[in-house]
């Protein structure tokens, strides 16, 4: 899913005195993370910057004079915005401006829905606590240290880090890169799980316990381990009063090979045969 988070610079506080936006700053964002697309745009708004403003983001007429209007960069916007939801720190002020500006060029305006308002998404996350964008950047550990002075483009990366963190964080061992192969995927095979990784051949045994993938592409025991040995539960069983029931076999020693194929219809039919006694079994006939 593509998400463009977006931030606006203004030469004051409302479009309907006449105020006109000054820079542009996009990230794009797949599935919450950022990616490295992004577009910055500098704007000659044709009119001065109110002080307060400027005090704010530093961007003076001067310096603004030689850029772009609006109306010759308003393509290449749109274009990279295509059809996708946009994410914006306080989205009715942002919007309203962008609005103002289509609406002077008599383009359709952005439909309120458009926008995911991650001011919202904080103070639900975070009732009665500061949610401005230095604020959410200190509860997330997430570097603003550049941030002198707002800037579209700036604000934008910086938000769409907490946009990530707002929607659950990054999960390493579920985000990779689209350049490198997916995870290998888990089979069933012979009463135990094991990893198979068919494009190179690796065939990982799990026994015992969770593995991880580590760094090297090798993979290791986790801590985790079984809560009790086999004696261990034969032990409870009988304690339990339940020493009639059968206890669980021991893991085989070694887990049998990968198939890449099918069973044949012989193996299945044992496997019917091998289901029907167990629906029969005689500890169930005694406890019925």
């Amino acid at each position: 899913m593509r998400e463009i988070v977006l931030d606006t610079e203004t030469t004051g506080l409302d479009p309907d005195q006449g105020h006109r936006i000054i820079e542009i700053g996009c990230v794009e964002v797949i599935n919450y993370v950022p990616t490295t697309v992004m577009k910055q745009w500098y704007i000659n708004p044709e009119r001065t910057v109110d002080a307060a403003a400027e005090a704010v983001h530093g961007l003076g007429a001067e310096f603004l004079a030689d850029k772009p209007l609006f109306a010759e960069i308003v393509e290449e916007f749109l274009d990279f915005l295509g059809e996708d939801r946009l994410v914006i720190h306080n989205a009715a002020f942002d919007m309203k401006f962008l609005n103002a500006e289509f609406a002077r060029l008599g383009l359709p305006v952005l439909p309120a829905q458009r926008a995911v308002d991650t001011l919202v998404l904080a103070r639900e996350k975070f009732p009665g606590s500061s949610v401005n964008l230095d604020a959410l950047c200190r509860r997330y550990e997430i570097d603003n240290s550049a941030r002198d002075l707002h800037g579209a483009l700036l604000d934008a990366q910086l938000l769409a880090e907490v946009y990530l963190e707002l929607r659950g964080g990054r999960q390493p061992d579920l985000v990779w890169d689209i350049e490198e192969e997916a995870p290998p995927r888990t089979e069933f095979s012979g009463g135990s799980f094991a990893t198979a990784d068919q494009k190179k051949g690796q065939k990982t045994a799990i026994k015992g316990g969770a593995k991880s993938r580590m760094p090297d592409g090798s993979y290791a025991e986790s801590q985790a381990q079984n809560r009790h040995a086999p004696s261990d539960r034969q032990s409870d069983r009988e304690a339990e009063g339940i020493s009639h029931l059968p206890a669980c076999a021991s893991p085989p020693s070694a887990t049998r090979p990968i198939r890449d194929f099918s069973p044949s219809a012989a193996e299945l039919s044992q496997h019917q045969k091998l289901c029907e006694k167990l629906q029969n079994a005689l500890w169930l006939q005694e406890s019925a």
